[in-house]
């Protein structure tokens, strides 16, 4: 009777461990994949809340390629104000979504994000003061977004 409780403590040891092992691994990665969707989430509506404010002030024209002509001291600090608001969600989720090395659905998850980011890049307003909105901001997410605004409007930006 002895032997065979030994012999099957070593199946348990052989063939159960390893099993838990791997189903403990598993588990611990789709907990992990759980939490990045959830913080894309969380980041993908804190944009749709930001684009709320943009249409809150249709009078800024920030939707527009072109600069507004001649805005009001008001219409300048709003519009800082709502850019602020966007570089600091461009750069949370920079530092939240962007890899060096990512898979297949962070890549996805942080193309939108780069999507969004030329999409500003492209707006002269934006590219205009990306100099002022950058001071203090992450130095790799700087260099990142420096690197998205040139290739976007072929113009190097030097930081104030």
């Amino acid at each position: 009777m002895r032997d065979a409780w030994e012999y099957a403590s070593f199946v348990v040891t052989a063939l159960a461990l390893p099993f838990a092992i791997i189903f403990f691994a598993l588990e611990q990665r789709k907990e992990r994949d759980n939490e990045d969707e959830e913080a894309y989430q969380l980041l993908s509506d804190a944009y749709n809340d930001f684009l709320k404010v943009v249409l809150a002030n249709p009078d800024l024209h920030l939707r527009t390629n072109e600069a507004l002509s001649h805005p009001t001291t008001e219409q300048n600090e709003r519009t800082m104000i709502i850019y602020e608001m966007l570089i600091s969600l461009f750069e949370r989720a920079y530092i939240v979504a962007w890899r060096e090395r990512m898979s297949e659905v962070e890549a996805r998850r942080w193309n939108s994000w780069d999507d969004y980011i030329r999409d500003w890049c492209r707006r002269e307003n934006f590219f205009n003061a990306l100099p002022l909105l950058l001071r203090g901001e992450d130095p790799q997410f700087q260099k990142y977004i420096l690197r998205v605004a040139d290739e976007e409007r072929g113009t190097v930006i030097q930081l104030v």
